[in-house]
């Protein structure tokens, strides 16, 4: 069942589904169903033609970002720990000098830190999990702390869950810190366009979450970065997609 999920959800990725649709086209036309063969054909590139237009792919992924509104730190509710979703970076941010939550409007490490240190909890909850190896030092939750330290969250204001591989196991494996260190309310970060399916997560597994949306802004001045069609814009799309795949999955495993 998790196989058939997996590969529908894949599926609904542009390119992947374009290229299902091109090899029915054909298969159709060998059977000489020419008509239904041109309308696959032209679905399946129009598809991936429209989700590559910048504009196209910004109103898609509002669909999921508007939801939950983005709230400045210093205004979010007290809660007993601040949980931070890993996103798969590898903070190439640490690099560079001098650098401060403040500077990172995309990071959700940052957004966790600057909660943090506007004293809405005292305890932030790193939520990622390492490769199949096994080795625990290189999980992503010991990357997020090594990075979140850089921006002024000390050692021992975390905890570290280091098992997840997917937002289900993220809500899972929360959920019983939750319970070991009596975490009633906490406040939930991660990205705007990942925020609806986590909070139907996390709450299918009884955490009381607050969202923390952070935003993934693409700034757009020139109307070509608006309207040509680009890898990028197309890889955004992607991603809205497999959201809302991911949000129809969670719902049907209630």
């Amino acid at each position: 069942m998790q196989s058939l999920q997996k590969l529908a959800v894949a599926l609904t990725y542009p390119p992947a589904l374009t290229l299902v649709l091109l090899f029915l086209a054909v298969a159709l036309l060998l059977l000489r169903q020419r008509k239904v063969g041109l309308v696959a054909a032209a679905f399946g590139i129009a598809w991936s033609g429209f989700l590559s237009i910048p504009v196209a792919s910004d109103w898609v992924r509002g669909r999921l970002e508007q939801r939950y509104p983005v709230v400045d730190e210093s205004q979010l509710p007290l809660a007993d720990a601040i949980v931070v979703l890993g996103g798969g970076s590898r903070y190439r941010w640490l690099d560079r000098p001098n650098i401060t939550a403040d500077d990172l409007e995309s990071s959700r490490l940052a957004a966790g830190a600057r909660a943090w240190l506007a004293g809405r909890a005292p305890l932030v909850v790193l939520s990622g999990g390492g490769d199949d190896g096994g080795d625990v030092d290189a999980s992503e939750a010991h990357r997020m702390a090594r990075a979140i330290t850089r921006l002024g969250v000390p050692n021992d204001a975390l905890l570290l869950e280091d098992r997840s591989r997917n937002t289900r196991d993220n809500a899972r494996y929360t959920a019983a810190l939750a319970d070991e260190h009596r975490l009633h309310r906490m406040l939930l970060v991660t990205s705007s366009l990942h925020m609806p399916r986590a909070m139907i997560q996390f709450r299918d597994e009884g955490v009381n979450v607050i969202p923390v949306p952070v935003p993934e802004r693409a700034h757009r001045d020139r109307w070509t970065q608006r309207w040509i069609p680009s890898r990028s814009a197309l890889w955004r799309s992607g991603r809205a997609i497999k959201e809302f795949a991911g949000i129809v999955m969670a719902r049907l495993q209630n």
